[in-house]
């Protein structure tokens, strides 16, 4: 049994973590100013005490050094997403970059076994080589990817003074209880919700454009083992090896929902972006297995918002 503290525990992503970290059998702190979220994802586990939740910026630095007081590991979630920072640079920077600072600032003064920290695939821009490997050419573009690699870089700065830590990079995250604003994964309620409307989800140009969608439990996955391994002080990719285009995620959702409808295709030029990671740093360091296809998850997220579709 460990004490753990999750920073942006009540979100997408953490609200997952939380459930897996306490059914393992740890004391979980969520420590969360609730911008991008509410309690409503662990509001069972809140109520019923089996975890602790503080409501805090990762902002401020008294509130973050108190929490990280007495923890054994910590993952650093909290962050805002794409979208925001291109809209709000300076505050994302403030959320994203010296967030990351207090936190890994207050891990070391409080001898915390590791950090498992939250970064993105975003951090490499557009590959021009494919899959994507850790040692890539890096090319952040937006405010959150050149936060999300400066925070990275902190880390090793935070490490030669002794502070241990895993950083793991995700691709296109995705799952039940998925935010709509989130810049890659917003394509997916988009066209889910033209779908139920009987309404064809429209593509620009011919589809080829290529994700890696992973799955929110397999990031879960890869986070739990992060915490667990010997081994320290790395960067993992965490995706699936395999790129899924639009029209292939089109036609998923569309058989999923059982709609008749067949996409549109807007006929312009558009920049071809393809995206797969190379996820052999993981598999062999840590023993990580893809649990979750794209082509099952996506199914399942695509009948749960028809099934809930006020959540999102």
């Amino acid at each position: 049994m460990s004490n753990i503290l999750i920073t942006g525990g009540s979100g997408f992503i953490g609200g997952h973590l939380t459930r897996m970290l306490v059914k393992l059998g740890n004391n979980v702190t969520v420590f969360d100013n609730l911008f991008r979220s509410d309690t409503n994802s662990i509001k069972d586990l809140v109520e019923s005490k089996k975890i602790k939740f503080i409501k805090g910026d990762v902002r401020d630095e008294e509130a973050v050094d108190s929490a990280a007081e007495g923890m054994d590991y910590i993952f650093h979630l909290a962050a805002v997403c794409i979208n925001y920072s291109v809209k709000f640079p300076k505050k994302s920077i403030e959320i994203n970059l010296i967030g990351s600072e207090n936190v890994f600032r207050a891990a070391l003064k409080h001898k915390v076994k590791r950090v498992i920290f939250s970064s993105s695939a975003s951090v490499y821009g557009d590959p021009k080589i494919l899959p994507m490997k850790e040692n890539g050419e890096l090319n952040p573009i937006t405010p959150y990817c050149l936060a999300k690699l400066a925070s990275e870089q902190l880390l090793k700065f935070y490490g030669r003074s002794g502070l241990k830590y895993n950083i793991l990079r995700y691709f296109n995250v995705y799952g039940i209880g998925q935010k709509a604003d989130a810049y890659y994964t917003s394509v997916i309620s988009l066209f889910i919700k033209r779908i139920l409307s009987s309404q064809a989800p429209v593509i620009d140009g011919e589809g080829k454009q290529s994700m890696d969608f992973v799955n929110v439990k397999d990031i879960v996955q890869a986070n739990v083992l992060a915490m667990n391994s010997k081994t320290e002080n790395e960067i993992y990719n965490v995706g699936t090896g395999i790129s899924t285009t639009i029209a292939d995620l089109a036609d998923i959702l569309i058989k999923s929902l059982k709609v008749n409808v067949k996409p549109e295709f807007n006929k312009r030029d558009v920049i071809v972006s393809e995206r797969r990671a190379d996820i052999s740093k993981i598999q062999k360091i840590l023993g990580f297995k893809v649990t979750v296809n794209a082509r099952d998850g996506l199914s399942e997220v695509a009948k749960d918002i028809a099934e809930n579709l006020e959540k999102y």
